[in-house]
């Protein structure tokens, strides 16, 4: 009964050891290609072009529990997972000449968005560089259930 026991254990450590060891490989491709290929903006330029009143759509593709996180505050936002992005974007933006800055947390959804965007025909697709972590961290406002807060970061 012991072995079984041990056995049982051993079986249950190396399935578990397995389940990690995905090779994440081609998404990391994937997401390099994207990101190469793709143009983008950084969080300043961003910022400019909302300072300017540039005519312009941000899309969010993040998951829908990670908006809780906030957003960029800007009245010509749309909000549409990157797993829908194909099916929904034509209904919601039908016309292909318009500027859209895709985004996500970190960035690689924003960008796999945007190189999606411009398969699709959308000629003035771009993604934001860093995602909202990196316009966070540059300073700018986000806009969440609490009103416009700023990420005020602790130096120890």
């Amino acid at each position: 009964m012991k072995k079984i026991i041990i056995s049982f254990f051993i079986l249950c450590a190396l399935f578990c050891n397995a389940m990690y060891a995905v090779d994440f490989s081609e998404r990391d491709r994937l997401i390099a290609q994207a990101s190469a290929e793709a143009q983008f903006v950084t969080p300043k330029e961003l910022n400019e072009m909302l300072e300017n009143g540039d005519d312009f759509i941000v899309l969010d593709v993040r998951e829908i529990d990670q908006r809780a996180e906030g957003t960029i505050p800007t009245l010509d936002k749309y909000e549409l997972t990157r797993g829908q992005l194909e099916f929904e974007i034509m209904i919601m933006i039908e016309d292909k000449d318009t500027k859209i800055v895709s985004f996500c947390r970190d960035g690689p959804r924003g960008a796999l968005a945007s190189k999606t965007l411009i398969n699709m025909g959308y000629k003035n697709a771009v993604y934001l560089k860093g995602g909202l972590k990196a316009w966070a961290v540059a300073g700018y406002k986000i806009k969440s259930g609490l009103g416009r807060t700023v990420l005020n970061v602790d130096e120890f």
